[in-house]
């Protein structure tokens, strides 16, 4: 197993699906990586040398923000949402939709397990 970014990448995949195991890392990204550093899309990571994995965490620290930097970019941008009042950080405060999905019925991700309200029937 490759190790990139602090992450263990599978080395029976070929090197484009296993770099999307990286956070921030998608298919296109993926393999702009591959050409970007002269590598077969198609190949295994176990068939990759040093020098060539070496390349491509060059490249990734580089050119790409991935892994911690982003998670903590993502959580600063939500948090600085929620400290300014602004109606998407309100909705990612109390746990709801924030990208206009209807409540009515379905958000069930979001709002968690449904809780059942004493002296409601069912008509």
């Amino acid at each position: 197993m490759a190790r990139i970014a602090g992450v263990n990448i599978p080395s029976d995949k070929q090197i484009w699906a296993s770099l999307t195991y990286i956070y921030g890392i998608g298919p296109v990204k993926a393999r702009e990586i591959c050409d970007k550093a002269g590598i077969s899309q198609q190949e295994k990571v176990a068939k990759l040398g040093d020098a060539e994995v070496i390349r491509i965490r060059e490249i990734i620290d580089a050119d790409y923000v991935v892994e911690g930097d982003l998670r903590r970019d993502v959580g600063m941008n939500v948090k600085r949402m929620m400290d300014l009042g602004t109606y998407r950080g309100l909705r990612h405060r109390r746990g709801l939709p924030v990208r206009g999905q209807r409540t009515h019925t379905n958000a069930r991700t979001r709002k968690g397990k449904a809780r059942p309200i004493a002296g409601k029937k069912k008509a």
